[in-house]
C-alpha cells in the first residue's frame, strides 16, 4: 500500500528521513516543511515533494499519511499536537520533546485523535541489540548488578554556533546529555530497566553555549543495579559509544552498537556481532547509513497499516525524557532526585 510522508524540518536530520523513507517500496515523500526556503525548496526538489514555509498549510497537504518531525526538540509536541488534530500520525525525531509534561500533551493529543506516536530510537531495531535484549529478557545475565554507560562524543564549536537551537534551553533542553545521549538512556531502560533515582553533575567544558558539553550521572534502578552515564561532546577526538552491562553470570560490552564481547558463565549459542552499523556518530551529526531509520520508518507504517503499536510509541519514548528530566533536576539541586514514575 502506498504511503505518503510529510517531512517537518530542512536540516540534516531531516534529509536522513527522507532518504531512509525513499529505501522503502510505496513510500513516497509528499511535502517538506520548515523555515528556511532554500532548504526546503532543495529537499522538495531533490525528493519530487511540495514545499511548504507555511506549518498549517503543509498540514492540509493531501494524500499525506504521516509525518516525520525533524525539527528543534522544543517543538516536537507542538507539531506533533497540531499534526495528530489534522489526522495524521505522528514519528519524531529524538527526544519525544524536552520536558514530560510537554511529552504527555503530545501522548494525549495522538491518543484522543486516534493516530499512531512513535519516535526515531533505531537502536532497538540493531541486530546487536536486539540479541542482547533476548538475553537479558531471558536471564542469561542474571541478577543485574552494573551498567556502564560512556557517550564520550566530540562536536566542533561551528556544531552550535551555525544552529540557532543547538545547545539552547528553549529548543534543545540541555545539550549533550538530552541531544546526543539520549539514545543511550533510552538503551539503558529498554535493557535494564526503570532507573529509580540519580545523582548528576554537568558542566560547560568547552563550547560557548547554554547548556552542559559534559554531565555524569550515577543511575539507581528499581531492580537493585546501580550504574553511570557519561554524555558529552567536549571529548577530543570523539570515541564510539560504550555500554557494559553485568550482571550475575557475566558481563556483556557493546561498542558502537555492535556486541564486542560476551564473557559470560554460560554463553548463548547466538553470540556474534554484526558489526551493521556505519555511522561515526562519536565524531559527525552527519548520518550517511540511513538503514536504522529507515527500520524504524518501516516498522511505524506496518503499525499503521495494521492498527499494532509501534517498537518505540510514545509511552515507551516518554521513559527517556522522564530520566533526562531527573539528572537534570540533580545537577541543579546537587541531591539525589527519585523518579516518580518508575516501577
Amino acid at each position: 500500500m502506498d504511503r505518503k510522508i510529510g517531512i517537518v524540518g530542512g536540516g540534516n536530520i531531516s534529509q536522513t528521513h527522507a532518504r531512509a523513507a525513499l529505501q522503502i517500496p510505496g513510500v513516497q515523500v509528499a511535502a517538506v516543511y520548515g523555515a528556511n526556503p532554500d532548504k526546503v525548496a532543495r529537499m522538495a526538489a531533490e525528493h519530487g515533494a511540495t514545499p511548504y514555509t507555511d506549518f498549517e498549510k503543509f498540514l492540509a497537504h493531501r494524500p499525506m499519511d504521516f509525518v516525520a518531525i525533524g525539527s528543534p526538540s522544543g517543538l516536537h509536541a507542538e507539531q506533533g499536537i497540531a499534526a495528530a488534530r489534522r489526522g495524521l500520525h505522528v514519528l519524531s525525531e529524538k527526544p519525544l520533546d524536552i520536558t514530560t509534561a510537554r511529552a504527555d500533551s503530545l501522548i494525549a493529543a495522538t491518543d484522543k485523535a486516534g493516530v499512531k506516536l512513535g519516535v526515531f530510537f533505531q537502536d532497538r531495531f540493531k541486530a546487536d541489540l536486539l540479541r542482547v535484549k533476548g538475553w537479558m529478557d531471558a536471564g542469561v545475565l542474571g541478577k543485574p548488578i552494573l551498567a556502564d554507560a560512556r557517550v564520550k562524543w566530540f562536536r566542533p564549536e561551528s556544531y552550535y554556533a551555525d544552529s540557532h537551537w543547538r545547545g539552547t534551553l528553549g529548543l534543545d533542553g540541555g545539550g549533550a546529555l538530552i541531544n546526543q545521549a539520549i539514545h543511550t538512556a533510552d538503551l539503558l531502560l529498554w535493557l535494564f530497566g526503570d532507573v529509580s533515582a540519580v545523582h548528576a553533575v554537568r558542566k560547560t567544558a568547552l563550547h560557548q553555549i547554554e547548556a552542559e558539553d559534559t554531565l555524569v550521572a550515577t543511575l539507581e534502578f528499581a531492580n537493585g543495579a546501580i550504574g553511570t552515564l557519561q554524555a558529552t561532546t567536549s571529548v577530543y577526538p570523539g570515541y564510539p559509544r560504550r555500554v557494559e552491562l553485568t550482571g550475575s553470570e557475566g558481563t556483556v560490552i557493546i561498542e558502537h552498537d555492535r556486541l564486542v564481547a560476551a564473557d559470560l558463565r554460560n554463553a548463548p549459542s547466538d553470540f556474534r556481532s554484526t558489526g551493521d552499523d556505519q555511522n561515526t556518530s562519536a565524531r559527525s551529526a552527519t548520518v550517511s547509513d540511513v538503514r536504522g531509520h529507515q527500520a524504524v520508518l518501516e516498522d511505524f507504517i506496518h503499525a499503521m497499516q495494521t492498527n499494532a503499536t509501534p517498537r518505540c510509541a510514545g509511552a515507551e519514548a516518554r521513559r527517556s525524557v522522564a530520566l533526562v528530566e531527573a539528572i537534570y533536576a540533580a545537577c541543579a539541586s546537587g541531591r539525589r532526585i527519585e523518579l516518580r514514575s518508575a516501577s
